[in-house]
Parts: C-alpha cells; structure tokens; sequence
C-alpha cells in the first residue's frame, strides 16, 4: 500500500510530451502540477513524474533532496487521497509535479503542500469527470 515502484513512475517520453503539450495543469505553490487522462491500461492509477529546476538549484543534492521529499510525501498519502478516487472512478492519469519554490523547505511544509496539491487535483479530476459523463 505504501509503495513507489518502477511502474508507478512516468518514464516514456511520449506519454510526457502528450502531458506537457496537451494536459491540464494548476499551481499549488511550491509545485506545478500537470495531468492529462490516460487511456491505455496500466498496472497502477497514476503514473508520476517528479522534477526540480536545474536553473534554480545549481547543486545536484539540492535538487534531489526536494525530490526524495516529494516522492516520499506522496509515496504515504496517494493511496487515500488520489488512487481510491481514481479507481472508483475507473480512470487512470499521468502526472507531473514540478518544484517551483524558491527555497527549500522542511519535509514538514513539502508534506502539507502535497497533501493540498493532491486535494486540488482530486477536485480538478471530479470536476472533469462530471463534464465527460
């Protein structure tokens, strides 16, 4: 239940420029996220993919200390508040969250961001939902 494996992440380069050029994204200061309904089937609801400024954090093990936070913050809460919607809803996604901020904070402040980031996008997934039935 409270796992991130291979599969969970978004590695195929086609399905991410199809995100990028043609998904729905919002802010939620610090991420930007993106997520576009994904058609073929897939062993998890939500393929993800998470990424730090190279231009804003020159330092390798800044950048990745953002990451392992946000894989971790979202590694302990996608199960109650993002695969349970989608799978009763029988939908799966692509997603991409961006770290925008300009300074690293604690784990703390990341993990109550994701949790609002993943409530927003809950919403955004009812909401578009509600308009293809």
């Amino acid at each position: 239940m409270y796992t991130f494996k291979k599969e969970e992440r978004l590695c195929n380069k086609r399905l991410i420029d199809k995100l990028f050029h043609s998904g729905s994204s919002f802010l939620c200061y610090p991420f930007k996220a993106s997520w576009l309904y994904h058609t073929e089937p897939q062993q998890f609801p939500a393929q993800i993919l998470f990424s730090v400024s190279k231009k804003r954090y020159k330092h390798a093990v800044d950048r990745n200390l953002i990451k392992r936070c946000m894989r971790e913050s979202y590694r302990l809460h996608k199960q109650q508040n993002l695969y349970n919607l989608l799978q009763t809803a029988d939908k799966t996604i692509v997603l991409s969250v961006g770290y925008i901020g300009k300074e690293i904070v604690p784990y703390s402040t990341i993990e109550k961001k994701m949790l609002k980031m993943l409530a927003l996008l809950s919403e955004q997934l009812t909401a578009a939902n509600n308009t293809l039935v």
